[in-house]
């Protein structure tokens, strides 16, 4: 039962100027926030229009796709020519493999789809926070938030799949927290089923899902233990028949490639560099988001959205694995959007309410007669940890007609590739380089790079696809999961090796130098260095037989 007294104090009206003063300073962030989108949108066409590598791997995401999109599995054996495998579940590329029958192997389509897919996140967290704390500037803050996150800003224009996971993953925990709340038997079943297999579709999208899956079944069977183990029990025997048909269908390449490859080496320092990264940007919505979940925990019910944002950040742990990075935070920066998008609105709306109990009597009641002073404090500090968390994650180009006066006038100098300034900078391992916007200059280059590879005679071994699929060349391996093979003694790089040593490759392309440490001194001694292209903040090193 809530205190009426306390009930009667919260409804009487606030100081009119206080309101407005309020409400202004929301409009502020909604514009400052809008800002941020508006260069989000900026730097997504400016990746459409960029037709090479931006983020390392993406090249290889189409390729998967293009694979998919001629009835292939990607999941080969890698110990055979051309030593090409994928990594990641299917469905991502399933999904663009319609675009390779229409416009043929290209990156903006991919880059589309994953930036489609985080206006649709943001849109399922603004819908659940105004349903449950009912106020539509939070609501909008709340999607905004997360699409001014520089995570999200880095890697979701990308052709990565990452973020249609996330995607799926808001949906699903938006969709069970409303069919836990629906009254009618048949309209809950149709939710919960959609919202299993929206987690099925996370789950096959990205392995890293398997945390959303666990709270949501946990939340589940705590609501109704019967629906729970019958919802666990369908949920798995799904997931798990279509693991097997992709076992079988790839004769055992689908766990090697997927499962056993992505057991890689564990950096401590790495996942405490990147929740420190995590907290500095995103601390400001961190905090009432926290707040919020001891408040269920304690005066409330647990809900669907807490448990998964528990779930979520445990889980980020994984940050420190090799190939990992701060991607990894992505969906609890979803979560912590959406958990203190109610906490905001619920104090704007004086929706608190404290059930008499042990901690009631001891927390909140000394504080009740000072409920008007508190709420009107309220109307102050929560647009204005909207505004902190914008200030916190400023990034922006500092040059053109538009930016450069306004990066003076911030006092921005650039801290990343062309002119670009990111207010995380780079003080954590595993903290992706990118961000910045592509030029005229690197496109250039990047054609410069593809005619070298139509030039050279017989087969190109590049790290990255690219420049082979433009040049018309076959692909040769996927060099981060060979890494990831050879790093687990589960790759025989003899004929690979081979290869190079009877210099059977025109040419070779190296970036970051990601392939295994046998296939890098086997061309250290038989290629020699002949170019170097710069290109998009890197040095494309070109090698020719010695």
């Amino acid at each position: 039962m809530s205190d009426p007294a306390l009930n009667a104090a919260e409804r009487s009206r606030p100081n009119n100027g206080l309101l407005k003063f309020s409400n202004g300073l929301i409009g502020a962030a909604l514009i400052i926030l809008i800002g941020y989108l508006l260069i989000y949108v900026a730097f997504a066409i400016n990746l459409m229009q960029f037709p090479f590598d931006y983020d390392q791997g993406e090249g290889f995401e189409l390729v998967d796709t293009i694979m998919f999109s001629q009835g292939e599995w990607p999941y080969q054996d890698t110990d055979v020519y051309p030593f090409y495998s994928s990594n990641y579940p299917p469905l991502f590329h399933v999904i663009a493999a319609p675009f390779v029958w229409l416009f043929g192997p290209a990156y903006w389509y991919g880059r589309l789809l994953g930036f489609l897919g985080t206006l649709v996140t943001a849109s399922a967290i603004g819908y659940a926070v105004y349903r449950e704390g009912g106020h539509k500037g939070i609501a909008a803050l709340s999607g905004l938030a997360f699409l001014a996150s520089n995570t999200v800003f880095h890697i979701g224009p990308l052709f990565r799949q990452h973020m249609t996971m996330v995607m799926f993953e808001t949906l699903a925990v938006v969709v069970l927290a409303r069919a836990t709340d629906t009254a009618d038997p048949r309209r809950r079943r149709l939710l919960l089923i959609a919202g299993l297999a929206l987690i099925l579709c996370a789950g096959y999208t990205k392995q890293l899902a398997y945390a959303t899956a666990a709270a949501a079944l946990i939340f589940l069977f705590i609501r109704s233990p019967r629906t729970g183990i019958l919802c666990g029990i369908g949920f798995a025997a799904i997931f798990g028949a279509i693991f097997v048909f992709l076992n079988w269908a790839t004769d055992g390449q689908w766990w090697l490639q997927t499962i056993s490859a992505n057991v890689n080496e564990f950096y401590p320092d790495q996942t405490i560099g990147l929740y420190r990264l995590w907290f500095s940007l995103h601390g400001f919505l961190i905090v009432p988001a926290v707040l919020w979940a001891l408040y269920e925990l304690y005066f409330g019910r647990l809900s669907i959205y807490t448990l998964w944002f528990i779930a979520a950040v445990a889980n980020a742990a994984l940050s420190g694995k090799w190939g990992a990075g701060d991607s990894y935070f992505a969906t609890s920066i979803a979560a912590l959007c959406l958990l203190s998008g109610i906490f905001a609105a619920r104090t704007l709306k004086r929706a608190w309410n404290f059930p008499q109990n042990f901690y009631s009597r001891l927390l909140v009641n000394p504080f009740r007669r000072l409920s008007p002073i508190i709420y009107g404090a309220g109307l102050i500090i929560i647009p204005l940890l909207y505004i902190g968390y914008a200030a916190a994650t400023l990034k922006m180009p500092t040059q053109g007609a538009l930016f450069e006066p306004l990066a003076a006038a911030l006092h921005l100098t650039p801290n990343a590739d062309n002119g670009f300034y990111d207010s995380a900078g780079r003080i954590a391992g595993g903290y992706a380089d990118i961000g910045h916007f592509t030029t005229a200059q690197d496109i250039e280059n990047g054609w410069r790079i593809v005619e070298r590879v139509r030039q050279a005679e017989g087969d190109v071994l590049s790290e990255e696809a690219a420049f082979n699929l433009l040049a018309g060349k076959p692909v040769i391996t996927n060099p981060t999961q060979l890494l990831n093979l050879w790093l687990n003694n589960q790759w025989d790089s003899s004929e690979l090796v081979q290869m190079i040593e009877n210099q059977e490759f025109g040419l070779i392309v190296l970036r970051a130098q990601f392939y295994p440490t046998d296939v890098l001194i086997a061309i250290g001694n038989h290629y020699q260095q002949t170019d170097t292209i710069p290109m998009n903040g890197f040095s494309y090193l070109l090698l020719e037989p010695k």
